[in-house]
C-alpha cells in the first residue's frame, strides 16, 4: 500500500471510531423505545409516567413527585402541569426519570407533520447496550470520486417522504452533485442539501439496498472548491455513507431521497445493514 493510500485509509478509520463513539451516547438514537402521538384527551402513553396531551399548539404533561420525572435542562422534580410549545420539525429532550439517577430514561417531545409527539429513549435499550459498531464494506479508494457540483440559484423545495408514513418531508435541494462511477458510462446527476459550513448531504437508493444495506443511506462531503475556470467541484467519499437513524429504530421520522436520487449500481462503500435483532 502506497503513502496516499495508507493516509487515506487510516483516515477512514478515525472516521468509523469517531461515528460509531457518536452513535453510542448515553441518550442517542440507539436508544429511541417509542414514538407516540399526543392526543387532545389527557391520557397515559407507554413507557413514561404522567398525563399527557396537546391543543395543536402546545403540549401539556401533568405528573405528581411520586412519578419521579425531573425536568432535563434543570433537574427539577415535575409536580403539577408543565407546558411547551414547539415548531414543526423542532424536539425538546424534556423530562426524565428510571434508574439509579433519575435519567435512564429521556422523554422527547417533537413535532412532526405539525402534530406533537413524544419518543421515550431508554440508556437500558439492548440496541444501545449490546452495540458494537455498525458494520460496514471494506474501504475501496476508487470509490472516492471528484464530482462537478451545479448549484441552483436558488433552493429548491421538494416533497418527500420519511420512515414514517404518517410524517411527509420536504428535500431543500441547492444543486445537483455531477459524477461518474468506476466501470459505468453514463453520468449521474443527484440533489444535495446544504449543511453547516457548507458542506453538502447526498441521500440517495442503490443497488445494494434491502439487501447487504439499509434502503437508503446518505453521504456528506466537504464545502465545494471553485478553480480558477469558476467550475466548482466537491468530494464524494461512499466509504463515508452512512445509516439514517431509521435503520436503528423504527422510532425515526428520516428523510427519504429525492425521486432522482437513485443509483443504477450497487455501492459496496460504507455502512451495511445494521444487525440488530438478528
Amino acid at each position: 500500500m502506497n503513502t496516499t493510500a495508507a493516509a487515506q485509509l487510516e483516515r477512514w478509520q478515525r472516521f468509523r471510531t469517531n461515528r460509531n463513539k457518536a452513535l453510542a451516547t448515553r441518550h442517542g438514537w440507539l436508544t429511541l423505545t417509542s414514538f407516540q402521538w399526543l392526543e387532545s384527551r389527557t391520557a397515559g402513553v407507554d413507557l413514561a409516567p404522567g398525563l399527557w396531551s396537546t391543543d395543536g399548539t402546545t403540549a401539556t404533561l401533568t405528573a405528581a413527585a411520586q412519578d419521579g420525572l425531573t425536568l432535563v435542562e434543570t433537574g427539577e422534580p415535575v409536580d403539577g402541569t408543565i407546558a411547551a410549545s414547539l415548531a414543526n420539525e423542532e424536539s425538546l429532550m424534556w423530562v426524565q426519570f428510571g434508574g439509579a439517577d433519575g435519567q435512564q430514561v429521556v422523554v422527547e417531545l417533537a413535532m412532526r407533520a405539525g402534530r406533537y409527539a413524544i419518543r421515550t429513549r431508554d440508556s437500558g435499550s439492548p440496541v444501545l447496550t449490546e452495540f458494537d459498531g455498525v458494520p460496514t464494506f471494506d474501504y475501496d479508494p476508487d470509490l472516492v470520486i471528484e464530482a462537478a457540483y451545479e448549484a441552483y440559484p436558488e433552493p429548491v423545495a421538494i416533497p418527500i417522504g420519511t420512515a414514517n408514513p404518517l410524517v411527509d418531508g420536504v428535500h431543500y435541494s441547492v444543486g445537483e452533485v455531477v459524477f461518474r462511477l468506476p466501470g459505468i458510462d453514463h453520468e449521474y446527476r443527484l440533489h444535495a442539501e446544504e449543511e453547516k459550513l457548507g458542506a453538502l448531504t447526498i441521500t440517495f437508493h442503490d443497488g445494494t439496498n434491502g439487501e447487504s444495506t439499509d434502503e437508503w443511506r446518505k453521504v456528506s462531503t466537504p464545502r465545494s472548491r471553485v478553480d480558477a475556470a469558476g467550475k466548482a467541484t466537491v468530494v464524494l467519499d461512499f466509504n463515508r455513507a452512512i445509516n439514517y437513524p431509521s435503520a436503528f429504530t423504527p422510532f425515526g421520522t428520516c428523510p427519504m431521497p429525492v425521486k432522482n436520487n437513485s443509483l443504477d449500481a450497487r455501492i459496496e462503500a460504507g455502512e451495511k445493514q445494521p444487525a440488530f435483532g438478528d
